[in-house]
Order: C-alpha cells, then structure tokens, then sequence
C-alpha cells in the first residue's frame, strides 16, 4: 500500500509563506538601517604622484661666421725683355728670292709590297688517290723505331695526315692518331720523305690530303 505524508510533516505546502515573511523582514531592517543610522560618506583619497623636474635647458644657436677668402696667390714674375736684349735680335729679310733655285724634295721612299700567300686548298676525295712510291712498305723502310719506344715496348700505329701537291711531293704533315714515345716524329719524317704518284681529278693532278697509316712492332 502506498505511504501518505501527513499535513504536518510536509515542508513544501510551508515554503512559499516562509518565502514572504523573509521578504517582509528584510525591507523591513532595510527601511529601519536608511532611518535611524546617520549616511556614511566615502571620503575621497586622492592619490597625488611624484611628480619630475626635468630642466630644459635652453639651445643656444650658433651662427655660422662668413669667413673672409683666402687672399689670392701672388702672380709668378714674369722677366721682360729690355731695350738691349731687343737691341741684338737680328731680323732676316722677308723677301723672296725668285731667280733662286729650290731643289725639289726626296721621292717617298717605296713601300714594300706585301706579298700575301693565298690558302693552298687540298682536296679531300678525288677520283685517284694519291700513292707512296713502292707501297706503304717503302715508308717502313724509312722508319727509324725510337730507343724509347724499344725500351718501353711500345707498339701499334700511327696515322699520318700527308698533304700531296701536284708533284707527288709531301709539303706538309699532321699526326692524326699517335702513340707516343717518339714514334709520331718518326713516322711524320718517313712519310715527308717519301715520294707520291700525285692524285688525279678528271686527268689532272691535283692537292690532296691523303691518311697514311705506320705500324710500329717489335720483332
């Protein structure tokens, strides 16, 4: 069965009476506290800050004094001809002679022409090559192997640039691969050394440039 409370025992059906009383007293103490008790005053602190005394001190402005110029550079002497310096000066006669002979001045001496050599131009490719005399084995006759080279034991070979004019005679020699020791040089005076069947361009010989190769070996 379920409990009831008893009128007595609940607070609740109190709570709002308590509620007013409470309200009644307190503006009642408020109404008695503005009546009989004198006003109270909040005296007014003034707070005065230290205060600092800077002193300004007066600038005092200076005028810039207008100095005077330096006084000029004293002129440098100059000495005067007198009367008897001008005495002895001699003045030659002005006039022109016209029965008088005048040689007629040297011939610029002559310019030495400059005698500009044109670019002699090779041919690359032509029709018939250009060939040593006697095959390649008549330039390794002429080479001479280096000592270096013999002691090192260096071998292989050596391409030669020759350039071969009309005449089948080397004027001029490149090394295009070499192997050092010596053997370039030698191989560069056995081709120079050597005569040419001269290369051919439609029948007529002709400048080319033709690579020969030298095989250096050690027997």
């Amino acid at each position: 069965m379920p409990v009831y409370k008893t009128p007595k025992a609940d607070l609740r059906r109190k709570y709002t009476r308590y509620v007013e009383i409470s309200l009644i007293i307190s503006l009642a103490l408020l109404i008695i506290a503005f009546k009989f008790f004198p006003k109270v005053e909040a005296g007014e602190k003034q707070i005065q800050a230290a205060q600092e005394l800077v002193n300004v001190e007066d600038i005092v402005k200076t005028k810039q004094e207008n100095r005077p110029p330096p006084p000029p550079k004293p002129p440098i002497p100059i000495e005067s001809p007198s009367d008897n310096v001008l005495e002895d000066v001699e003045i030659g006669s002005t006039e022109i002679d016209l029965t008088q002979q005048i040689e007629a001045p040297p011939p610029p001496p002559k310019e030495e022409k400059k005698i500009v050599e044109e670019d002699i131009q090779y041919f690359e490719v032509v029709e018939e090559m250009p060939e040593p005399i006697g095959g390649i084995e008549a330039i390794q006759k002429k080479i001479v192997y280096p000592e270096i080279a013999k002691r090192a034991g260096v071998e292989g070979r050596v391409y030669i640039l020759a350039y071969v004019d009309e005449n089948g005679n080397v004027t001029k020699t490149e090394v295009l691969k070499g192997i050092g020791a010596g053997c370039d040089e030698a191989a560069e005076k056995a081709v120079r050394e050597t005569k040419f069947k001269p290369g051919k361009q439609r029948g007529k010989p002709v400048r080319v440039k033709v690579a020969v190769p030298i095989i250096f070996k050690l027997n």
